[in-house]
């Protein structure tokens, strides 16, 4: 299975206008950021806003923001919203000439992997894709001369006594 170009650049933008929630982003900066085309950002930004998880705002100084909060847009949404099927194979579509339709069980295993693609996208929210935030700096720590020696040492002993 292989998703859109569409898709992919839906959720990109998704994921690029989540992690700046403190301003509106542009189709510029984003097409810059991910090299990708603003045309066809253009379309992604309109299907997304009709859709109801961007906000946009047009003009000098417009842009886009999420529409609601990230653990609000699923992503198994915002896939069959931007998708325009599903068909896998052939015979999912009704109407087919398929000279095995009837006696294949190929459709079945197709039909239950994309219900388990669909499901797992489901389970996931673009919360889920955004970078969590700056972790605290690590301090390092010094240890005294030896300690280190003496701590690996002590390891390797209970190690060997647990075998």
């Amino acid at each position: 299975m292989r998703l859109t170009t569409m898709t992919d650049y839906a959720l990109r933008l998704l994921m690029y206008v989540g992690q700046r929630p403190d301003r509106l982003c542009t189709i510029a900066e984003v097409a810059q950021a991910h090299g990708i085309s603003e045309a066809h950002l253009m379309k992604v930004t309109h299907a997304l806003g009709r859709a109801g998880f961007l906000h946009t705002v047009r003009g000098k100084g417009g842009g886009m923001a999420l529409a609601v909060e990230p653990a609000a847009i699923n992503l198994g949404t915002v896939v069959r919203s931007i998708e325009p099927d599903f068909m896998l194979v052939e015979c999912f579509d009704r109407g087919t000439g398929c000279v095995l339709t009837g006696h294949c069980r190929l459709a079945g295993v197709i039909s239950d992997a994309l219900r388990a693609f669909l499901e797992r996208l489901d389970a996931c929210t673009l919360a889920d894709l955004l970078a969590p935030p700056d972790p605290a700096p690590v301090v390092p720590v010094k240890l005294p001369p030896g300690s280190a020696r003496t701590a690996a040492r002590a390891s390797a002993r209970a190690s060997a006594r647990a075998r």
